[in-house]
């Protein structure tokens, strides 16, 4: 394989983001492991509220074929109500099996609290829903207004390195098939 490529979605609207902040340390380890990589952050695109009877707008258009070209994709939100922010769930309604079908997909979520493991749970079960294939090392980042500096480099250099090796875990796996075998179906289905 090529470089793989490597984009990253930044679900925040919030100027000073804590997850566009994470994404790009994730962005950095892995364009250092070899890929190309880029940035998609939600406040640069003008996406009216996704309407399937609507004519897709170009700014869509432009997203999503960043992100069907990808070779993975790594997802990013803040952490609202317990779940994923609107402008992520926005940006994700008008992508679908044509962008994240047997895409290799990290998760990051960052709270102002303590509790992302919702978030987390939403963003794979969506991602799972559109058949992409999400890597089980996946990052949650508590209180996250405690944990960069003002020049968005991070203050815990484990919480680094955890957002780093989701950075490279996206390169290793971006060529994965995760293709089911008829193997793996027959012993499904004599399991059942």
């Amino acid at each position: 394989m090529d470089a793989p490529t490597v984009v990253a979605l930044c679900g925040s609207m919030r100027d000073e983001s804590k997850t566009r902040a994470a994404l790009e340390h994730a962005l950095d380890a892995a364009a250092e492991a070899g890929a190309g990589t880029e940035l998609l952050d939600v406040r640069e695109y003008d996406l009216p509220v996704f309407d399937p009877d609507a004519e897709t707008p170009p700014a869509a258009e432009e997203l999503k074929r960043t992100i069907r070209e990808a070779d993975a994709v790594i997802l990013g939100s803040p952490v609202y109500h317990g779940s994923y922010s609107a402008a992520f769930r926005n940006v994700h309604d008008y992508c679908s099996f044509d962008e994240f079908e047997d895409t290799t997909v990290g998760l990051l979520a960052t709270a102002g609290g303590g509790s992302y493991a919702s978030t987390l749970d939403h963003m794979r079960i969506t991602v799972r829903g559109v058949h992409g294939w999400v890597l089980p090392h996946q990052v949650g980042i508590r209180n996250a207004s405690d944990k960069f500096d003002e020049d968005g480099e991070f203050l815990d250099d484990a919480l680094e390195e955890r957002t780093r090796k989701l950075g490279r875990q996206a390169v290793e796996y971006a060529d994965i098939e995760p293709a089911v075998t008829d193997a793996a179906v027959d012993e499904a289905a004599a399991d059942d």
